[in-house]
């Protein structure tokens, strides 16, 4: 497989696993509606913010949508969309080798990019995602007019596609609901008790000698396939078929059969990879939709319209997912997602994520009716969390950072041992779960409060009698305690089957 080469590439691909894992401290003042949501708004650089929320959430994303800078050489007021190529590309290939690890199995990746990127990022994506999961390159026509300041105006973007695992997603993917206009096709000029209906010829190319067969319409014409051609079933097949009046031969009934498919038995349209204005927006729609909720004076050059992040979003989930967007601008992906009923993950690093993301998404709570809201019946409701990124769990040293919380170090923990997921507030106890029969312990931090001595984190006949309390009935083969020194004997250890590890000694940073 081809493997694109860059100034920097061999130290690019190890920045992810060198980025320390950094504790989400929320910030109720910033937090807005429901308090129990899932939904979060994490301000931070998008790297750390990915290594710290990966503990948490790797494997349960259903989509990604990322919309990063284009590198086009120009200016925003927003971001720095003008950084050298190389630079550009070790900025994106960490934060797409975390994304990948996020992805459930029938997980996706949406990335908007235009021609100066594209291509690289392509060949970039075949080494992360695999070549095998590529899905599809969408064409997004971005403008209803040419611009008249250029030699060859452009009028598309790309909306990149890559799969976790490309057979679960084929086996996931939704359909397009039917439109209006595709609705408009269906009549019922035969009162067929069905209902509305539209008819497609009834030859396939080819042939084959059971397929070859007459067939005698109402009025007594009779047809056989043209040259080249056969009838697209057997003739038993066709009889059942006509018997159920599923054949169309024309007002007068002496017209070549055509097949009739019914609205009540279309589930919808098989998406295809041009996308256009009418059916997805463009930007001076989502121009407009910023103007009408910041106005004039703060608006973002280049936002996509709720439109097309509605469309991929269809397209890939259901209602409930988890959707992530770790570029989130002005905050239309979790505005969009909020509307839709899905849960979400946005994360910004610069100020818009208190200036732009925070009141969008308050007006969306409130029910505001831009955008898809009406298309999609939103009334308001909801809520999310904000987040910023506090300390790192472990200092330049590899030592752990004292003032790191039980829930911050079990949940690095778990993922370093399992590579699984902790619910994020999930209830305090020293059993951080069963995997793979191997049962998991920590003691940390005053996690025993006043049950033990010395703060609870060394392992003694005391401190086990709880662990083993708070395992419960769970099978297990062998249990990993982790504590700051054990005081129980060889021969206890191994009647317990347990296996001690000292932190922080190791405890893998």
């Amino acid at each position: 497989m081809p493997i694109l080469h860059w100034l920097n590439r061999d130290e690019s691909l190890t920045i992810a696993d060198k980025t320390p894992y950094r504790v989400l401290e929320e910030v109720p003042s910033l937090s807005r509606g429901e308090v129990g949501t899932q939904n979060m708004l994490v301000q931070g650089d998008n790297l750390d913010a990915l290594k710290s929320l990966l503990p948490y959430y790797a494997g349960q994303v259903k989509c990604i949508y990322i919309d990063p800078p284009y590198n086009t050489g120009h200016a925003f007021e927003h971001y720095d969309d003008n950084v050298e190529h190389s630079t550009w590309l070790s900025l994106m290939v960490p934060r797409l080798t975390l994304l990948r690890d996020f992805l459930s199995e029938e997980g996706s990746i949406w990335i908007s990019l235009d021609d100066d990127e594209f291509h690289y990022v392509k060949v970039v994506c075949d080494e992360i995602f695999g070549r095998n999961n590529f899905v599809a390159t969408n064409i997004w026509q971005k403008r209803t007019s040419p611009d008249m300041r250029a030699s060859l105006s452009d009028a598309h973007e790309y909306v990149l596609t890559y799969a976790r695992n490309k057979a679960a997603f084929k086996s996931a993917i939704n359909k397009l609901p039917l439109s209006e206009e595709h609705e408009k096709n269906f009549k019922n000029p035969d009162n067929d008790p069905h209902g509305p209906w539209t008819s497609t010829d009834y030859t396939a190319q080819g042939y084959r000698p059971n397929q070859m067969y007459e067939i005698v319409t109402p009025s007594g014409a009779v047809y056989t396939p043209p040259t080249g051609k056969c009838w697209k079933n057997i003739e038993s097949v066709y009889l059942a078929q006509k018997a159920e009046g599923r054949f169309w031969f024309g007002r007068d009934g002496s017209a070549m059969p055509r097949r009739k498919t019914y609205l009540s038995e279309r589930e919808g349209l098989v998406p295809w990879t041009w996308w256009t204005n009418k059916e997805v927006g463009h930007y001076q729609e989502s121009k407009k939709e910023i103007v009408a909720l910041f106005g004039v004076d703060n608006v973002f050059e280049t936002p996509k319209p709720e439109r097309l992040i509605k469309r991929i979003i269809e397209l890939s989930t259901n209602s409930g997912d988890l959707v992530m967007d770790s570029f989130l601008g002005s905050g239309t992906t979790a505005a969009v997602a909020h509307k839709m009923g899905r849960q979400y993950i946005g994360i910004e690093m610069g100020d818009h994520a208190v200036t732009h993301c925070v009141p969008r998404l308050e007006k969306v709570i409130e029910g505001e009716q831009g955008g898809i809201s009406k298309s999609v019946g939103w009334q308001g409701g909801g809520g999310f969390r904000f987040y910023r990124l506090g300390e790192t769990v472990f200092d330049e040293y590899g030592e752990i950072n004292p003032d790191i919380s039980f829930e911050a170090l079990a949940s690095h923990i778990w993922f370093t041992e399992t590579y699984q997921p902790r619910q994020l507030g999930a209830p305090l106890s020293t059993c951080l779960g069963v995997h793979q029969r191997t049962a998991f312990s920590l003691l940390y931090n005053g996690v025993l409060k006043d049950r033990s001595v010395s703060g609870g984190n060394v392992l003694t006949r005391k401190t086990l009698s709880i662990i083993l309390e708070d395992i419960g009935e769970a099978e297990y083969d062998k249990i990993v305690v982790y504590g700051e020194s054990c005081r129980l004997s060889p021969a206890t250890l191994q009647e317990y089957r347990i296996v001690f590890k000292q932190t922080p000694y190791d405890v893998r940073s």
